[in-house]
């Protein structure tokens, strides 16, 4: 198939879909697909086999969720606007607003339906500004425990989105109780509670059975469903971008010039400054792999080798789902990777493929 294309391998997906399953079945937890993070939807099908839904950012997530994803569909945005609410509302079986705000402006429209609150603990777990929830000023959720057990009466569940890339449980365990001493009154009245997404339990060496002993035991303390909102845990080490070296250079060091862009095929790379993967990275050769747009920092990072590259050569760049393909853009005109999955039975398909038509339609 030509490159690029980011290459879906189920039999990768279903490892972090087992883990999943697994958590669910000892914490009684639920968990929901967080399309912010992935939203291919040719896979949805099978990741339901593992998962109980969806949860969205948008009015074209949520809708993406209803008609793609089976099981639930919770629907989240920080501000919905008047003439998209009735559309969301006919799509989801939850819609949780951001501020009291959102909850008073939408009270008459929403009535009747199943409604939740964004809630900001003022803790996380983000060594990053530009993604903290909990930074100064933030406008995630309301903060003020008083303020929230006001509107008590008029919703059924919080939303808690405090983790990112937490690996470590220790740490989740900590903001939990951090958030059951603060907010322990509210949390009484309701039936249940979204714990959010950012919580890294299909790694490795995550301690999963203690996790799910702490969502047990908080469920069953407070009286709610729990649900999970995982993004990255449910695709990490899924998916791969599979590039071309289009030539070679050498100014101090030597360069690769691939058929793809970093600002354009893994933006979140770009934009955190963190280099890109490639397994295994051993080898006495050196190599600068750099991308095709016209931005001099178009670099996807050094990498070594055991050969010298030259045109022609396939290279995979590794964790190319999680925030990578829902951010895939048409900067300076540089062709959109397809999308392929290889099935549980090795062979590959390619799902979709973008060309000038689309470029253009994306444009006026």
């Amino acid at each position: 198939m030509q490159t690029p294309y980011y290459l879906i391998d189920k039999a990768n997906l279903r490892d972090n879909m087992e883990k999943i399953a697994r958590l669910r079945a000892l914490s009684g937890a639920r968990c929901l697909l967080a399309l912010k993070c992935f939203a291919t939807w040719s896979v949805f099908d099978f990741m339901s086999e593992y998962m109980d839904g969806s949860t969205s950012s948008s009015l074209y997530e949520v809708r993406l969720g209803a008609e793609k994803f089976p099981g639930e569909t919770h629907a989240y945005s920080v501000a919905y606007a008047e003439h998209e609410i009735d559309e969301v509302l006919g799509h989801a079986d939850k819609i949780i607003f951001n501020s009291i705000g959102q909850l008073d402006k939408f009270d008459a429209q929403s009535r009747g339906h199943i409604r939740g609150l964004r809630v900001n603990p003022g803790v996380s777990t983000s060594d990053f500004d530009l993604a903290d929830p909990a930074r100064p000023f933030s406008r995630l959720g309301e903060h003020d425990p008083a303020a929230i057990d006001a509107v008590a009466d008029r919703i059924t569940g919080l939303m808690f989105h405090n983790n990112c890339e937490n690996d470590d449980f220790a740490r989740f365990d900590e903001m939990l109780t951090l958030i059951e001493e603060r907010f322990g009154a509210v949390l009484h009245k309701m039936d249940w509670i979204s714990l959010g997404g950012g919580i890294h339990f299909t790694g490795a060496d995550y301690p999963l059975d203690d996790l799910a002993l702490r969502l047990k035991s908080f469920a069953e303390a407070f009286g709610v469903q729990v649900y999970l909102e995982p993004g990255e845990a449910a695709i990490t080490g899924a998916a791969t971008l599979e590039v071309t070296v289009l030539d070679t250079m050498h100014n101090g060091k030597n360069l690769a010039i691939v058929d793809s862009s970093i600002e354009a095929h893994m933006l979140d790379l770009l934009i955190y400054r963190e280099p890109a993967k490639i397994a295994p990275d051993t080898g006495d050769h050196e190599w600068m792999i750099c991308g095709k747009s016209c931005l001099a920092g178009d670099i996807f990072g050094e990498f070594r080798f055991d050969a010298p590259l030259k045109a022609g050569d396939r290279l995979s760049f590794q964790d190319a789902a999680g925030y990578t393909m829902v951010k895939k853009n048409w900067f300076n005109g540089v062709k959109m990777p397809g999308i392929a999955v290889r099935e549980l039975d090795g062979t590959t398909r390619m799902v979709r493929d973008f060309d000038y038509d689309d470029f253009a339609a994306a444009l006026s």
